[in-house]
Protein backbone atom coordinates (compact mmCIF):
# COMPACT_ATOMS: atom_id res chain seq x y z
CA UNK A 1 0.00 0.00 0.00
CA UNK A 2 1.68 3.02 -0.80
CA UNK A 3 1.99 5.74 1.87
CA UNK A 4 0.64 9.04 2.36
CA UNK A 5 2.32 11.93 3.96
CA UNK A 6 -0.29 14.88 4.72
CA UNK A 7 2.67 17.31 3.67
CA UNK A 8 2.54 16.59 0.16
CA UNK A 9 0.54 19.23 -0.79
CA UNK A 10 2.56 21.89 0.22
CA UNK A 11 5.54 21.35 -2.29
CA UNK A 12 5.04 23.21 -5.71
CA UNK A 13 3.70 21.12 -7.95
CA UNK A 14 5.63 21.48 -11.67
CA UNK A 15 4.31 24.10 -13.98
CA UNK A 16 2.54 22.02 -16.59
CA UNK A 17 2.50 23.01 -20.07
CA UNK A 18 -1.09 24.17 -21.38
CA UNK A 19 -2.80 25.10 -24.34
CA UNK A 20 -6.26 26.69 -24.11
CA UNK A 21 -8.21 27.61 -27.16
CA UNK A 22 -11.39 29.53 -28.15
CA UNK A 23 -13.12 30.67 -31.35
CA UNK A 24 -16.19 33.15 -31.83
CA UNK A 25 -18.01 34.27 -34.88
CA UNK A 26 -20.81 36.30 -32.96
CA UNK A 27 -21.46 39.65 -35.41
CA UNK A 28 -20.58 41.96 -32.37
CA UNK A 29 -17.04 42.54 -31.54
CA UNK A 30 -17.62 42.76 -27.65
CA UNK A 31 -19.85 39.84 -28.14
CA UNK A 32 -17.00 37.76 -29.33
CA UNK A 33 -14.74 38.96 -26.91
CA UNK A 34 -16.90 37.65 -24.13
CA UNK A 35 -17.64 34.34 -25.51
CA UNK A 36 -13.72 33.67 -26.32
CA UNK A 37 -13.02 35.01 -22.50
CA UNK A 38 -15.80 33.09 -21.19
CA UNK A 39 -14.40 29.69 -22.30
CA UNK A 40 -11.19 30.33 -21.65
CA UNK A 41 -11.17 31.15 -18.33
CA UNK A 42 -9.18 34.00 -15.92
CA UNK A 43 -5.67 31.77 -15.54
CA UNK A 44 -2.40 33.59 -16.61
CA UNK A 45 -0.90 32.16 -19.76
CA UNK A 46 2.70 33.29 -20.80
CA UNK A 47 1.71 33.90 -24.33
CA UNK A 48 -1.43 35.17 -25.81
CA UNK A 49 -2.05 34.35 -29.96
CA UNK A 50 -5.01 36.61 -31.63
CA UNK A 51 -6.50 36.22 -34.54
CA UNK A 52 -9.56 38.12 -36.06
CA UNK A 53 -11.25 39.60 -39.40
CA UNK A 54 -11.21 42.34 -41.37
CA UNK A 55 -14.93 42.74 -40.36
CA UNK A 56 -13.77 43.67 -36.96
CA UNK A 57 -10.83 46.43 -38.23
CA UNK A 58 -12.45 49.52 -37.40
CA UNK A 59 -12.73 48.13 -33.75
CA UNK A 60 -9.10 46.91 -34.04
CA UNK A 61 -7.92 49.41 -31.24
CA UNK A 62 -11.23 48.27 -28.66
CA UNK A 63 -10.08 44.53 -28.92
CA UNK A 64 -6.67 44.45 -27.42
CA UNK A 65 -8.22 46.88 -24.12
CA UNK A 66 -11.33 44.55 -24.18
CA UNK A 67 -9.37 41.10 -24.03
CA UNK A 68 -7.51 42.23 -21.44
CA UNK A 69 -10.03 43.27 -18.95
CA UNK A 70 -10.97 39.33 -19.18
CA UNK A 71 -7.65 37.99 -20.05
CA UNK A 72 -4.15 37.75 -18.41
CA UNK A 73 -1.41 36.99 -20.55
CA UNK A 74 2.60 38.06 -20.16
CA UNK A 75 2.61 38.33 -23.89
CA UNK A 76 0.50 39.65 -26.63
CA UNK A 77 0.62 39.04 -30.39
CA UNK A 78 -1.86 38.82 -33.01
CA UNK A 79 -3.15 40.74 -36.71
CA UNK A 80 -5.72 40.92 -38.66
CA UNK A 81 -6.82 37.81 -41.18
CA UNK A 82 -8.68 37.52 -44.79
CA UNK A 83 -10.08 34.78 -42.70
CA UNK A 84 -9.65 32.97 -39.38
CA UNK A 85 -8.30 30.09 -38.08
CA UNK A 86 -9.04 28.73 -34.54
CA UNK A 87 -10.38 25.96 -32.19
CA UNK A 88 -13.12 26.12 -30.20
CA UNK A 89 -13.77 25.44 -26.75
CA UNK A 90 -15.45 22.00 -27.62
CA UNK A 91 -12.00 20.98 -29.70
CA UNK A 92 -13.34 21.43 -33.00
CA UNK A 93 -10.82 22.93 -35.23
CA UNK A 94 -12.57 25.87 -38.23
CA UNK A 95 -11.46 27.94 -40.91
CA UNK A 96 -13.62 30.71 -41.01
CA UNK A 97 -13.54 33.10 -44.61
CA UNK A 98 -15.30 35.65 -45.02
CA UNK A 99 -17.40 36.30 -42.14
CA UNK A 100 -16.67 37.81 -38.42
CA UNK A 101 -14.55 35.67 -36.69
CA UNK A 102 -12.09 35.65 -33.40
CA UNK A 103 -9.75 33.23 -32.39
CA UNK A 104 -7.79 33.62 -29.15
CA UNK A 105 -5.26 31.00 -27.59
CA UNK A 106 -3.62 31.12 -24.56
CA UNK A 107 -0.37 29.15 -23.57
CA UNK A 108 1.52 27.98 -20.50
CA UNK A 109 5.28 27.50 -21.27
CA UNK A 110 7.56 26.41 -18.59
CA UNK A 111 10.56 26.67 -19.92
CA UNK A 112 10.07 28.95 -22.51
CA UNK A 113 12.34 32.17 -23.03
CA UNK A 114 9.70 34.56 -25.38
CA UNK A 115 11.61 37.87 -26.21
CA UNK A 116 9.08 40.16 -27.87
CA UNK A 117 9.55 42.48 -30.77
CA UNK A 118 8.02 45.31 -33.30
CA UNK A 119 10.33 47.53 -35.35
CA UNK A 120 9.32 50.03 -38.54
CA UNK A 121 10.35 48.36 -42.03
CA UNK A 122 11.00 52.26 -43.62
CA UNK A 123 14.58 51.63 -43.13
CA UNK A 124 16.82 48.26 -42.78
CA UNK A 125 20.13 47.60 -41.28
CA UNK A 126 22.52 46.95 -44.05
CA UNK A 127 22.77 43.36 -45.51
CA UNK A 128 26.58 43.91 -46.14
CA UNK A 129 27.09 44.75 -42.40
CA UNK A 130 27.82 42.95 -39.09
CA UNK A 131 24.82 40.26 -37.86
CA UNK A 132 24.78 42.11 -35.13
CA UNK A 133 23.06 44.99 -36.55
CA UNK A 134 20.25 42.69 -37.13
CA UNK A 135 20.22 42.01 -33.79
CA UNK A 136 20.04 44.96 -32.15
CA UNK A 137 17.42 46.02 -34.72
CA UNK A 138 15.03 43.28 -33.68
CA UNK A 139 16.21 43.65 -29.89
CA UNK A 140 17.21 39.90 -29.42
CA UNK A 141 19.20 38.13 -27.77
CA UNK A 142 20.40 35.29 -30.67
CA UNK A 143 21.43 32.99 -27.55
CA UNK A 144 17.78 32.26 -26.22
CA UNK A 145 16.30 32.47 -29.31
CA UNK A 146 15.03 28.60 -31.17
CA UNK A 147 12.59 30.08 -33.23
CA UNK A 148 10.68 33.22 -34.42
CA UNK A 149 6.68 34.26 -35.21
CA UNK A 150 6.53 37.66 -37.59
CA UNK A 151 3.72 39.21 -38.25
CA UNK A 152 3.76 41.88 -41.23
CA UNK A 153 1.98 45.09 -42.02
CA UNK A 154 0.40 45.01 -45.41
CA UNK A 155 1.69 48.46 -45.79
CA UNK A 156 5.76 47.88 -44.81
CA UNK A 157 8.12 47.61 -47.93
CA UNK A 158 11.44 45.76 -48.36
CA UNK A 159 9.70 42.17 -46.82
CA UNK A 160 12.12 40.34 -48.98
CA UNK A 161 15.01 42.26 -47.92
CA UNK A 162 13.61 42.08 -43.99
CA UNK A 163 13.94 38.02 -44.48
CA UNK A 164 17.32 37.94 -45.65
CA UNK A 165 18.46 39.76 -42.73
CA UNK A 166 16.58 37.67 -40.22
CA UNK A 167 18.41 34.59 -41.43
CA UNK A 168 21.45 36.73 -41.59
CA UNK A 169 20.55 37.28 -37.77
CA UNK A 170 19.69 33.93 -36.32
CA UNK A 171 20.63 31.47 -39.23
CA UNK A 172 19.46 28.41 -37.58
CA UNK A 173 16.03 29.79 -36.40
CA UNK A 174 12.68 28.86 -38.60
CA UNK A 175 10.86 31.94 -39.11
CA UNK A 176 7.22 31.63 -39.30
CA UNK A 177 4.22 34.22 -39.76
CA UNK A 178 2.46 36.20 -42.63
CA UNK A 179 2.03 39.64 -43.97
CA UNK A 180 -1.73 40.98 -42.65
CA UNK A 181 -5.20 41.84 -43.97
CA UNK A 182 -5.23 45.17 -45.36
CA UNK A 183 -8.33 47.39 -44.52
CA UNK A 184 -9.83 51.07 -44.82
CA UNK A 185 -9.88 51.99 -40.84
CA UNK A 186 -6.40 54.61 -40.26
CA UNK A 187 -4.50 52.36 -38.06
CA UNK A 188 -2.41 49.50 -38.30
CA UNK A 189 -2.89 45.79 -38.64
CA UNK A 190 -1.00 43.94 -36.38
CA UNK A 191 -1.44 43.64 -32.51
CA UNK A 192 1.20 43.39 -29.90
CA UNK A 193 0.36 44.07 -25.96
CA UNK A 194 -1.95 46.70 -25.73
CA UNK A 195 -1.15 48.52 -29.08
CA UNK A 196 -2.18 48.53 -32.74
CA UNK A 197 0.93 48.54 -34.89
CA UNK A 198 2.18 49.38 -38.19
CA UNK A 199 5.60 47.68 -39.61
CA UNK A 200 6.44 44.16 -38.22
CA UNK A 201 5.89 42.45 -35.11
CA UNK A 202 6.17 39.08 -33.35
CA UNK A 203 8.14 37.27 -30.64
CA UNK A 204 11.37 34.92 -30.53
CA UNK A 205 10.68 31.28 -29.04
CA UNK A 206 13.42 29.86 -26.94
CA UNK A 207 14.64 27.41 -24.12
CA UNK A 208 12.99 24.33 -23.92
CA UNK A 209 10.82 25.15 -26.39
CA UNK A 210 10.72 25.84 -30.50
CA UNK A 211 8.14 25.81 -33.67
CA UNK A 212 8.88 22.76 -36.28
CA UNK A 213 8.26 23.82 -39.47
CA UNK A 214 6.27 22.37 -42.42
CA UNK A 215 5.78 24.63 -45.47
CA UNK A 216 3.08 23.32 -47.96
CA UNK A 217 3.01 25.02 -51.25
CA UNK A 218 0.54 23.28 -53.05
CA UNK A 219 1.97 22.40 -56.43
CA UNK A 220 2.76 19.32 -58.07
CA UNK A 221 5.49 19.34 -61.20
CA UNK A 222 5.08 18.74 -64.29
CA UNK A 223 7.50 18.01 -67.21
CA UNK A 224 10.89 17.91 -67.06
CA UNK A 225 13.43 19.71 -65.09
CA UNK A 226 14.81 22.38 -67.09
CA UNK A 227 18.43 24.38 -66.45
CA UNK A 228 18.24 27.72 -67.04
CA UNK A 229 20.51 28.79 -69.95
CA UNK A 230 20.14 32.32 -70.18
CA UNK A 231 18.29 35.03 -67.72
CA UNK A 232 18.38 38.41 -67.72
CA UNK A 233 17.28 39.37 -63.82
CA UNK A 234 14.22 38.16 -63.80
CA UNK A 235 13.47 36.75 -67.34
CA UNK A 236 13.59 33.46 -68.54
CA UNK A 237 15.53 33.28 -72.49
CA UNK A 238 17.02 29.94 -72.49
CA UNK A 239 16.38 27.12 -71.36
CA UNK A 240 18.15 22.80 -72.24
CA UNK A 241 17.03 19.67 -71.06
CA UNK A 242 18.83 16.62 -72.84
CA UNK A 243 21.63 18.90 -74.57
CA UNK A 244 18.74 20.46 -76.31
CA UNK A 245 18.29 24.09 -76.37
CA UNK A 246 15.30 26.26 -76.21
CA UNK A 247 12.80 29.53 -75.74
CA UNK A 248 11.09 28.60 -72.62
CA UNK A 249 7.93 29.02 -74.16
CA UNK A 250 8.96 26.41 -76.85
CA UNK A 251 9.60 24.27 -73.92
CA UNK A 252 6.26 24.74 -72.00
CA UNK A 253 4.24 24.24 -75.38
CA UNK A 254 5.90 20.91 -74.69
CA UNK A 255 4.91 20.20 -71.59
CA UNK A 256 1.52 21.35 -72.11
CA UNK A 257 1.08 19.34 -74.97
CA UNK A 258 1.47 15.89 -72.74
CA UNK A 259 -0.88 17.21 -69.95
CA UNK A 260 -4.98 15.80 -70.14
CA UNK A 261 -7.98 17.92 -70.60
CA UNK A 262 -8.35 18.54 -66.70
CA UNK A 263 -4.50 19.71 -66.56
CA UNK A 264 -4.69 21.66 -69.40
CA UNK A 265 -8.18 23.10 -68.16
CA UNK A 266 -5.85 24.17 -64.77
CA UNK A 267 -3.23 25.31 -66.32
CA UNK A 268 -5.12 28.64 -67.22
CA UNK A 269 -5.46 29.90 -63.90
CA UNK A 270 -2.80 27.48 -62.04
CA UNK A 271 0.12 28.06 -63.86
CA UNK A 272 3.88 28.34 -61.65
CA UNK A 273 7.26 27.80 -61.62
CA UNK A 274 9.55 25.96 -59.65
CA UNK A 275 13.08 27.33 -58.96
CA UNK A 276 15.46 24.59 -57.45
CA UNK A 277 16.75 25.58 -54.39
CA UNK A 278 20.05 22.72 -54.05
CA UNK A 279 19.91 22.44 -50.15
CA UNK A 280 18.45 20.57 -47.35
CA UNK A 281 14.92 21.20 -46.65
CA UNK A 282 14.29 22.93 -43.27
CA UNK A 283 13.49 20.32 -40.99
CA UNK A 284 15.22 17.74 -43.01
CA UNK A 285 13.06 14.81 -43.94
CA UNK A 286 13.62 11.60 -42.47
CA UNK A 287 15.58 9.92 -45.44
CA UNK A 288 19.07 9.69 -45.11
CA UNK A 289 19.20 11.28 -49.02
CA UNK A 290 19.15 15.37 -49.34
CA UNK A 291 15.87 16.66 -51.19
CA UNK A 292 16.27 19.84 -53.12
CA UNK A 293 12.89 22.32 -52.79
CA UNK A 294 11.76 24.00 -55.66
CA UNK A 295 10.35 27.64 -54.73
CA UNK A 296 7.04 27.96 -56.44
CA UNK A 297 6.81 31.58 -58.01
CA UNK A 298 4.04 33.10 -60.47
CA UNK A 299 4.36 34.36 -63.86
CA UNK A 300 4.01 37.10 -64.62
CA UNK A 301 4.91 37.58 -68.05
CA UNK A 302 5.52 36.33 -72.01
CA UNK A 303 7.57 37.79 -74.64
CA UNK A 304 5.97 36.55 -78.05
CA UNK A 305 8.60 37.68 -80.08
CA UNK A 306 12.11 35.78 -78.10
CA UNK A 307 9.71 33.08 -76.45
CA UNK A 308 10.94 34.52 -73.23
CA UNK A 309 9.05 33.89 -69.91
CA UNK A 310 9.03 36.70 -67.11
CA UNK A 311 8.94 35.43 -63.06
CA UNK A 312 8.32 36.96 -59.99
CA UNK A 313 12.07 36.05 -58.82
CA UNK A 314 15.20 36.85 -59.49
CA UNK A 315 16.73 33.89 -61.34
CA UNK A 316 20.69 33.23 -62.53
CA UNK A 317 22.12 30.71 -65.36
CA UNK A 318 23.22 27.38 -64.04
CA UNK A 319 20.04 27.08 -61.77
CA UNK A 320 16.91 24.27 -62.66
CA UNK A 321 13.44 25.10 -62.96
CA UNK A 322 10.25 23.10 -63.26
CA UNK A 323 6.77 24.08 -64.65
CA UNK A 324 3.93 23.25 -61.66
CA UNK A 325 0.35 23.16 -61.71
CA UNK A 326 -1.68 23.88 -58.42
CA UNK A 327 -4.36 21.73 -57.61
CA UNK A 328 -6.40 20.46 -54.48
CA UNK A 329 -5.22 16.71 -54.53
CA UNK A 330 -1.34 17.98 -55.04
CA UNK A 331 -1.93 20.19 -52.01
CA UNK A 332 -3.39 17.39 -49.76
CA UNK A 333 -0.69 15.12 -50.46
CA UNK A 334 1.84 17.56 -49.99
CA UNK A 335 0.35 19.13 -46.92
CA UNK A 336 -0.28 15.49 -45.35
CA UNK A 337 3.77 14.34 -46.40
CA UNK A 338 4.98 17.45 -44.68
CA UNK A 339 3.11 17.45 -41.37
CA UNK A 340 3.93 13.88 -41.16
CA UNK A 341 7.39 14.46 -41.58
CA UNK A 342 7.13 17.45 -38.92
CA UNK A 343 5.39 15.13 -36.50
CA UNK A 344 8.30 12.29 -36.82
CA UNK A 345 10.69 14.94 -36.04
CA UNK A 346 8.67 15.18 -32.48
CA UNK A 347 9.79 13.76 -29.45
CA UNK A 348 5.96 14.46 -28.03
CA UNK A 349 2.76 14.76 -29.45
CA UNK A 350 2.86 19.21 -30.22
CA UNK A 351 1.45 21.11 -27.75
CA UNK A 352 -0.25 23.39 -30.45
CA UNK A 353 -0.32 24.00 -34.85
CA UNK A 354 0.43 27.85 -35.98
CA UNK A 355 -1.18 27.95 -39.66
CA UNK A 356 -0.80 31.28 -41.81
CA UNK A 357 -2.73 29.82 -45.11
CA UNK A 358 -2.95 31.62 -48.03
CA UNK A 359 -5.98 33.38 -49.26
CA UNK A 360 -6.32 31.39 -52.44
CA UNK A 361 -6.43 28.33 -50.17
CA UNK A 362 -9.51 27.39 -48.40
CA UNK A 363 -12.74 26.39 -49.59
CA UNK A 364 -11.59 28.36 -53.11
CA UNK A 365 -8.83 25.19 -53.66
CA UNK A 366 -9.87 22.33 -51.53
CA UNK A 367 -14.03 22.57 -52.63
CA UNK A 368 -14.98 22.06 -49.12
CA UNK A 369 -14.66 24.32 -45.60
CA UNK A 370 -11.70 23.12 -43.32
CA UNK A 371 -8.91 22.03 -46.09
CA UNK A 372 -6.46 22.47 -44.06
CA UNK A 373 -6.80 21.71 -40.76
CA UNK A 374 -8.66 18.60 -42.10
CA UNK A 375 -5.40 17.16 -43.11
CA UNK A 376 -3.14 18.50 -39.58
CA UNK A 377 -6.15 16.59 -38.04
CA UNK A 378 -5.74 13.82 -39.76
CA UNK A 379 -2.07 13.64 -38.92
CA UNK A 380 -2.09 14.77 -35.60
CA UNK A 381 -5.62 13.90 -33.85
CA UNK A 382 -7.01 16.86 -31.66
CA UNK A 383 -4.51 19.01 -32.27
CA UNK A 384 -5.36 22.55 -31.35
CA UNK A 385 -4.72 24.73 -33.89
CA UNK A 386 -4.98 28.55 -34.45
CA UNK A 387 -3.80 31.03 -37.21
CA UNK A 388 -4.69 33.45 -40.10
CA UNK A 389 -5.49 33.60 -43.98
CA UNK A 390 -2.79 35.96 -44.89
CA UNK A 391 -1.46 37.93 -47.79
CA UNK A 392 1.59 36.49 -47.97
CA UNK A 393 2.92 33.66 -45.90
CA UNK A 394 6.55 33.59 -44.54
CA UNK A 395 8.46 30.25 -43.99
CA UNK A 396 11.51 28.31 -44.59
CA UNK A 397 12.26 26.14 -47.53
CA UNK A 398 15.84 24.95 -48.61
CA UNK A 399 17.58 25.93 -45.30
CA UNK A 400 16.33 30.07 -45.93
CA UNK A 401 13.03 32.09 -45.48
CA UNK A 402 11.25 32.71 -48.00
CA UNK A 403 8.20 35.17 -48.76
CA UNK A 404 5.43 32.79 -50.45
CA UNK A 405 2.42 32.71 -52.14
CA UNK A 406 -0.39 30.19 -52.11
CA UNK A 407 1.22 28.71 -48.82
CA UNK A 408 0.64 26.47 -45.94
CA UNK A 409 2.91 27.96 -43.41
CA UNK A 410 2.59 25.41 -39.98
CA UNK A 411 4.51 25.45 -37.14
CA UNK A 412 4.55 22.75 -34.43
CA UNK A 413 4.94 23.96 -30.94
CA UNK A 414 7.02 21.66 -29.41
CA UNK A 415 8.50 20.73 -26.21
CA UNK A 416 12.27 20.16 -26.84
CA UNK A 417 14.19 20.71 -23.72
CA UNK A 418 18.42 21.80 -24.87
CA UNK A 419 19.47 20.08 -21.66
CA UNK A 420 18.50 16.21 -19.94
CA UNK A 421 16.44 17.20 -16.90
CA UNK A 422 13.81 15.16 -14.40
CA UNK A 423 10.75 14.16 -17.23
CA UNK A 424 8.56 16.94 -17.43
CA UNK A 425 4.73 15.96 -17.08
CA UNK A 426 3.01 15.84 -19.99
CA UNK A 427 1.07 18.84 -21.70
CA UNK A 428 -2.62 19.67 -21.70
CA UNK A 429 -4.82 20.71 -24.26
Amino acid sequence: MRLFSPFNWLRPRKAQARCRTALSSQTSLDAAVKEVSTALGPAKADLALVFVSSDFASDLPRLQPLLQERLQSEHWLGCIGGGVVGTNSKGKACELEQTPALSVTLLNLPGAVLQPFAVTTDTLPDLDGSNQQWQQWLGLDPAALRSLIILIDPSSSSINDMMSGLDYAFPSAPCLGGIAAPHAAPHGSLLQGQAVRSGAVGIAIGGDWTLEPAVAQGCKPIGPVFSIEQAERNVLLELSHNQKRDTPVACLQRVLAELNDEERELVKDSLFLGIERGALLMGASTSPEPRSAFLVRNLIGVDPRNGAVAVAERIRVGQNVQFQLREAEASRREARQLLCEARERCDQQPLFGLLFACLGRGEGLFGSKNGDVGIARSVIADLPIAGAFCNGEVGPLAGSTHLHGYTACWGLLRHAPLATSEADPPPSA
